[in-house]
C-alpha cells in the first residue's frame, strides 16, 4: 500500500493548469516516471507482437473544458453506455450532465490532468485516424483486443492498471485507459474538492449551476470511485 507524502505534493496543481513535472513521450506529455515505465512496457509488448501507441495523455483544464462545452452545447456527440449517440434535446440539465459524465470527465476532475493516465491503441491493427475509442474495438474481434488482453496480463508489472472497470468505477469501463498508479494514487489522495470548486466557479463552463450544486457527490462518484490499484512494488524490468 502506498503511503503518500502529501506535504511533498503541496503546491502542485492537480486540476489541469499544467504545473506538474511532465516530459515529452513520443509527442505526448507524461509524468517523467510514467513515461519511463511506459517505454519499458511498450518494448515488452512489441516482443509479443503488440504495437502500443498513445492516443491521448496529459490534457490541461482548458482542453478538457473545450471537450465538455462542445458536448453540452451539442457541437460534439454525447454517447450512451453502449456508445450510441444520444439526442440531448430531450434531456434536462441534470440528465445531460449525467450523460456527458458517462465518458467525459469534468474539467478539473480528469485523471488526464496528472500526466499519469493514457489512452492506448494497437497501431499494428488500427491507425489513429480510424480509432473511435469504443468498447467494440477492444473486445474479441476488435483491432485492439490483443492489446487489451496483453495489458490485462502485463500492465501491472510496469505500474499500470485499468482504473475504470465495470462495477468498480463511476466512469464507464474504458479498456483503453491505463493509469500509472504509483503516482496517480498519491495525486488522488491529495485531491482537494474546495480547490476544484474555486476553479470551476471562475470557469466559463456549460451546466455550471447543476455542477456546483452537485459537486460533492460528483467528486465522490467520478474522482474517488475508481477500481482499486494493485498493491506492492513496481517491477523494474527492461532497464538495460
Amino acid at each position: 500500500m502506498l503511503t503518500p507524502d502529501l506535504n511533498a505534493l503541496e503546491g502542485l496543481d492537480l486540476y489541469g493548469d499544467g504545473n506538474l513535472p511532465l516530459t515529452d513521450c513520443q509527442g505526448h506529455r507524461l509524468a517523467v516516471e510514467c513515461a519511463a515505465q511506459f517505454i519499458r512496457m511498450q518494448t515488452a509488448a512489441a516482443g509479443d507482437g503488440v504495437e502500443i501507441a498513445i492516443c491521448s495523455s496529459f490534457r490541461d483544464f482548458d482542453r478538457q473544458l473545450s471537450i465538455w462545452n462542445a458536448k453540452a452545447s451539442g457541437r460534439r456527440q454525447v454517447l450512451d453506455e453502449a456508445s450510441r449517440p444520444i439526442d440531448i434535446q430531450s434531456l434536462d440539465d441534470n440528465q445531460l450532465l449525467d450523460a456527458i459524465l458517462l465518458w467525459s470527465a469534468l474539467p478539473g476532475m480528469s485523471r488526464h490532468h496528472w500526466g499519469t493516465d493514457l489512452d492506448l491503441f494497437d497501431a499494428k491493427n488500427i491507425d489513429r485516424q480510424s480509432l473511435q475509442l469504443i468498447d467494440s474495438e477492444y473486445h474479441p474481434g476488435g483491432p485492439c483486443h490483443k492489446l487489451h488482453t496483453w495489458l490485462a496480463s502485463h500492465a501491472a508489472d510496469f505500474g499500470f492498471y485499468f482504473p475504470y472497470q465495470a462495477g468498480l468505477s463511476g466512469v464507464s469501463p474504458e479498456p483503453w485507459h491505463l493509469s500509472y498508479y504509483p503516482l496517480a494514487d498519491k495525486y488522488l489522495a491529495a485531491f482537494d474538492s474546495d480547490k476544484l470548486k474555486a476553479r470551476l466557479e471562475l470557469a466559463a463552463i456549460e451546466l455550471k449551476g447543476p455542477i456546483l450544486t452537485r459537486l460533492e457527490a460528483l467528486v465522490s462518484r467520478y474522482v474517488y470511485f475508481v477500481a482499486p490499484s494493485p498493491n506492492g512494488p513496481v517491477k523494474q524490468i527492461l532497464k538495460k
